[in-house]
């Protein structure tokens, strides 16, 4: 159910009307009125908008668990074939994230003798804009070149 307030209302005014014989119609008044609808809070409204903050406060903490994966760049601004950074440390289930910056393909290799068995120790060949993204579960020191 809506419910609209009148705020003002405009009447006109009928000084210096004349009156014409020539038998046309008489123009109807014209009134203007302005209306501003007043809040409905009703349960259905309510419970929309809290659905709403629950969609957006879910959106936002996938969003920052994104941001706890580290990213490697493969290959350096000046076409240097270099892993950036070349040492660092994640905590188990933390994401990596490679990515080839350059224009001719680079791979990523897990040296196979020092690898925890849940890690794929295939080759990954990437093209420019490529990614490839790892999650390590086992503790442990990897080497990759």
């Amino acid at each position: 159910m809506a419910t609209i307030t009148s705020a003002a209302v405009s009447i006109p005014s009928f000084i210096d009307l004349k009156f014409s014989a020539a038998g046309s119609a008489p123009k109807p008044a014209a009134m203007r009125i302005t209306a501003s609808a007043a809040p409905n809070l009703d349960l259905k409204a309510s419970l929309k908008d809290i659905s709403v903050a629950v969609v957006a406060t879910a959106a936002s903490a996938i969003l920052a668990t994104n941001a706890l994966a580290i990213e490697i760049t493969l290959g350096g601004d000046d076409e240097s074939l270099a892993f950036i950074p070349q040492n660092f440390e994640v905590t188990a289930g933390e994401k990596i994230v490679f990515t080839n910056n350059t224009d001719f393909p680079h791979n990523v290799v897990f040296d196979e003798d020092e690898v925890p068995a849940v890690v794929d120790v295939s080759n990954i060949s990437m093209s420019k804009g490529e990614t490839y993204a790892v999650t390590l579960t086992e503790k442990g020191t990897y080497n990759f070149y």
